[in-house]
């Protein structure tokens, strides 16, 4: 298991959980979501070889239309 921060919040995952499989686990794997992995800013080709450790820092941003 691994502790990190998702968000601003302690969040728990599984050990070799991807960046991939925290979206899959939100459903957000149909948005278009921008992701930062300890202050930087992941391709989406990274997502599914990105793995969490313990103690990293995840934000999740998804974009939504509007005007």
């Amino acid at each position: 298991m691994a502790k990190i921060q998702l968000n601003g919040k302690k969040v728990v995952v599984k050990s070799n959980y991807s960046l991939f499989d925290l979206l899959k686990k939100y459903k957000l794997t149909n948005k278009k979501v921008a992701i930062e992995h300890n202050g930087i800013i992941v391709s989406k080709v990274n997502y599914k070889k990105k793995n969490l450790k313990n103690n990293d820092k995840i934000e999740i941003v998804h974009f939504i239309g509007g005007g």
